[in-house]
Parts: structure tokens; sequence; C-alpha cells
């Protein structure tokens, strides 16, 4: 290939991604794409902390509050299986889209912190007048839980922690380090989170051997967000602002009864650092999901429901052994 044709071809590609960044959508609405979103009859919005919270409100107002916090770079859905069985034991369901991800506000000038997060969970508490509850959280939703019921023990009566990320290891992937790169990711990270292709692998690569959960509709509905640039600027940030560190060095000042749900083959966040965590909270049970990757309550969530509603009855002695399920 000649200099001048090598020329012309970069010169191409160069526009190709500039055109594909410029085009982007600029963010998600809730209203337009109200019939991708699973449960959206359930759908509410708060002001919390001078932004805009989307949350799903299901179940028994009188009932024991069960907050859910889904993981990095997703949403309600991921809780979407098991949302009316809960609120069909009793419970009242809440669950909520983290700033940056689904269909919250994704405010430029953010942060994205953990603890940031956490804030915001607590300032949502305080909105539904709700002086404490049950948090589930699940991956990178797992360390913003855990965060709640360090800094805000109060208002935190007991943990689940679910495949919960607990330190900075996850950053080390090489989606992660790209999009930490401060120019190549500011470039390159958009297209990736954007493309539908790499989230379909993915999201195969979470659920280990239940792959056959990806319906369309269920890849859509995560996709239509991650399209988006206030998304993916702040899944970028949400990256380079990344400490978890901390969940693992004071898991032992954790007090609340907490259960921790791991799949057996969980390649995101191995069962290894479940098994380190059950070693720290004093108390604390480890329930093992067999043949199950990342998802418990995606691959199994009828299981994963009856766990729950379980270890959350008032009845029950948090301080029994370990056992394995699933």
């Amino acid at each position: 290939m000649g200099m001048k044709k090598r020329y012309w071809v970069a010169g191409a590609a160069t526009a190709a991604v500039a055109a594909k960044l410029l085009l982007r959508p600029r963010d998600v609405d809730w209203r337009t794409n109200r019939e991708l979103v699973f449960h959206s009859e359930y759908s509410r919005f708060a002001n919390v902390n001078g932004q805009r919270v989307h949350f799903q409100d299901g179940g028994d107002l009188d009932g024991v509050p069960l907050l859910l916090i889904h993981g990095f770079a997703s949403s309600t859905l991921v809780w979407s299986k098991v949302f009316l069985p809960l609120a069909e034991a009793g419970f009242r369901v809440i669950a909520l889209d983290l700033l940056g991800h689904g269909y919250s506000e994704k405010p430029r000038q953010a942060d994205y912190t953990i603890e940031t997060q956490a804030a915001m969970i607590v300032g949502l508490l305080d909105k539904l007048e709700i002086s404490s509850a049950i948090v589930v959280g699940s991956s990178y939703g797992g360390a913003v839980a855990a965060t709640c019921a360090l800094d805000y023990p109060d208002r935190v009566e007991k943990l689940v922690l679910v495949g919960a990320v607990s330190n900075n290891d996850p950053r080390r992937f090489a989606l992660m380090r790209l999009f930490g790169s401060p120019l190549v990711g500011d470039v390159i990270a958009p297209l990736l989170i954007g493309s539908r292709r790499l989230l379909r692998m993915r999201m195969k690569r979470v659920y280990d051997r239940h792959s056959w959960v990806l319906d369309e509709s269920r890849v859509e509905a995560r996709h239509r967000p991650l399209r988006t640039r206030a998304t993916q600027r702040a899944i970028i940030r949400t990256v380079r602002r990344w400490n978890a560190e901390r969940v693992s060095s004071d898991a032992h000042r954790i007090t609340q009864p907490t259960l921790l749900v791991w799949g057996e083959t969980d390649q995101e966040v191995p069962l290894r650092n479940g098994k380190r965590l059950q070693q720290e909270i004093a108390g604390s049970r480890l329930m093992i999901f067999r043949e199950c990757g990342h998802l418990p309550h995606e691959e199994y969530p009828d299981a994963f429901a009856h766990l729950l509603a379980h270890f959350c009855a008032p009845e029950l002695d948090a301080s029994q052994p370990a056992v394995a399920a699933g």
C-alpha cells in the first residue's frame, strides 16, 4: 500500500470514528424507552441530593424494605427476575439505578466513587422515609452495599453481598485498563461500551453455562443506555475513580448479619473473594450456587429469591454455618 493510500485509509478511519462519536445519543429517556424497561409500571423517580434517580418500588409498603443495588455498567434489569417474587414474599422491594447508570441522572461533574453512590443510596432512603433496610448488592453494587454498611451502619439492617467486588482486581481486565487510559480510553472506550456485539460476548461470559438467558429483549434493554454519551462518560469515570480495596481491609468492621452469595464458577469476581470475606465478617454465611457464574439472581432466580427471603426472615439465626446451595 502506497504512502498516499495509507494516509487516505487512516483519514477515512479517523473520520468514521469521529462521526460515530458525534452521532451518539446524548442520554437515554425513560418515557421513549418505557417498553424496553422490565417492570416499568413500578418505575419511580426521586430527586436525591439534586440528582434525578430512577428506582422501582414494589410490594407491601409496610413490609421490610429490601434495597437492590446492581453492578458496574448495569441497571435495575439484573433484578427483574427476582423483583416480583420478592415483592410477593411480603417485602417492599426497591431496585435502583446508580448515578450514571440506566435511567438515573448522569451528571457531568460527578466523581462516581463508591462512597458517592453509597451516599446517594442513603439519600434515597431519606427521601422514601425509610429508616433502615436490608441492603443487597451485586458485583460493583456489592462494594457500594458494603460501604453503606460501614459508613451508615444504622441504615443497614442486614447485608447481602452477591459476587461482590471487594478490591481493585477487576481493574486488571484488559477492557478496564483500556477504559482507564486517559487519552486512548477517551476515544476507544465509548466505541467498545456502545458495541452490541461486545455486550453479548460479555453477558455470555458472565452467565457461564446459562447463556440461554440472553434473549434479545434483555440484550437490547441493557444496550440502549450504553449507546449514549452520558452513560459512556459515567462508566469511564467510574473506572478511573474505582477504589474498592477498603471493602477488604475494613470487612472485619461489618457488624450487620451478612449473607454472601457466590456462583461457583464466577469468572468476574472469583469464589476465593467470597471465602475471604466470609472469614473477615463475623457470623457471615457463604452460600454457593453450583454451575453458576457471576449473577445467581439471573441464572437461578427462583432459588435465589427463596434464599434471600429465608435470610431476611426475622426468625432466621444468621450465625448458622455456611452451606452450599444451587
